[in-house]
């Protein structure tokens, strides 16, 4: 094997053997630089290959599965290592309230809350630091700093975030605890729902899907309280849902585990697949709501008890444009099927 550098990268050369027609390129590769002062997992060379960085006799290989070839020339790229400690960016925050201890903000549609693995920048945690200065760092984590509860990439609304250890400590103890007093609206189908209702379910990863949770015997408990906000028959209904407890995505599986699952969700959303629609305008609407593109959950209200202070807080969010103008045009589609207008 032969190692060279250039200023962004590093490029690792090997030449396959007479005898290695039978073992898979990525298994290869592993055992290859498994001695190496700096090995590269199996795992991790898959990953590479996937994202074209492997070269077969001067031609990309972006199959990890495909035989060696006896007697090809292979170079591996490793892209420059990145540095995990995220950086203040000037970033627009809506502030609702800020003191020398706690930040609340009312969070926009599409900003990741922390970086990972795909958004390593352009996240809240950037914003926090830019905003809130090197008092932040190291509060929390370094990946997460002042940072005690997330919302989804695609979920709205309020959010709070610590300032210093002791405001840090005492909240995560709160949300541990669960007190708090955290409410969301979500836009959910159908409107065969009771005024309100509780769904006590526990929930845990899905057997089917790693990427989802699921209710399931084996999970955290977990409850939501939810009540009807307002109808819009036949397409939707307006709920408030409150957490008695915080899982992962609790209230996207809690709804579509009572089939009434959030409009828009692109893990658990179930739309209506045969709804007699007899006119244009609920047709039309219909198709409105279906192509709605994240799932329409809001995090609506914030109430806490200051983790300093002790007085009691709290903070509410108006529903973004994007559910507002569902709500309008279902407003639309009703008045207009009730004047008769087919």
């Amino acid at each position: 094997m032969t190692e060279s550098f250039t200023q962004d990268k590093t490029q690792l050369t090997l030449q396959a053997d007479a005898d290695c027609g039978n073992d898979r390129i990525d298994r290869f590769l592993a055992n290859a630089f498994r001695d190496d002062q700096e090995p590269l997992s199996r795992s991790r060379i898959k990953s590479l290959i996937l994202d074209h960085q492997l070269s077969e006799n001067g031609s990309t290989l972006a199959d990890p599965s495909a035989l060696v070839k006896p007697g090809a020339t292979y170079i591996l790229t490793l892209p420059p290592p990145v540095d995990a400690t995220p950086k203040g960016e000037d970033l627009p925050l809506d502030i609702l309230f800020e003191d020398d201890h706690i930040i609340v903000i009312n969070k926009p549609v599409g900003l990741v809350v922390h970086p990972a693995p795909g958004s390593l920048t352009g996240t809240l945690v950037n914003a926090l630091i830019a905003h809130c200065g090197e008092s932040l760092t190291g509060i929390g984590g370094v990946l997460r700093p002042g940072i005690v509860h997330r919302l989804d990439k695609d979920t709205s609304g309020v959010m709070i975030a610590a300032k210093t250890s002791v405001a840090h400590a005492n909240l995560t103890s709160m949300f541990a605890a669960h007190d708090l007093d955290r409410r969301y609206q979500a836009l959910v189908w159908g409107t065969e729902i009771d005024r309100d209702g509780t769904v006590d379910a526990p929930l845990g990863r899905s057997n089917f899907d790693r990427k989802k949770q699921a209710v399931t015997s084996k999970g955290r408990h977990a409850i939501t309280h939810w009540q009807t906000l307002r109808s819009f028959p036949p397409f939707a209904t307006l709920v408030e849902c409150r957490l008695e407890t915080g899982r992962t995505h609790q209230i996207r599986v809690h709804m579509a585990h009572i089939g009434r699952s959030i409009i828009g969700d692109p893990l658990y959303g179930r739309a209506p697949r045969a709804v007699q629609m007899p006119d244009v305008t609920a047709r039309t609407c219909l198709a409105q709501l279906r192509s709605f593109e994240r799932q329409a959950l809001h995090a609506a209200h914030l109430g806490f008890a200051h983790p300093v202070t002790g007085e009691a807080l709290g903070f509410s969010s108006q529903l973004p444009d994007d559910m507002q103008a569902l709500i309008q045009i279902m407003d639309r589609a009703i008045a207009a099927r009730a004047r008769g207008k087919i």
